[in-house]
């Protein structure tokens, strides 16, 4: 008994908009609607991004040695 392949007729349209650069909006108005900490969130989610494509993982804290005389 094979199984029974279900077909569609349905298709997905591609929607493009074209737009000139000086045409678009500026994300200003929106992130000066948002609070000091949702700002403060999304710069922290974009460093995180930026750490794991460049360096290729999470940052960390260096180690730190200091010789004391004593």
């Amino acid at each position: 008994m094979e199984p029974k392949i279900k077909t569609s007729t349905r298709s997905i349209q591609p929607v493009v908009t074209i737009i000139k650069l000086y045409d678009s909006k500026s994300d200003f108005q929106y992130w000066q609607t948002q609070s000091y900490i949702q700002r403060l969130d999304a710069l922290e989610q974009i460093r995180q991004e930026y750490h794991r494509w460049r360096h290729g993982a999470e940052p960390r804290f260096q180690r730190i040695y200091s010789i004391v005389k004593r």
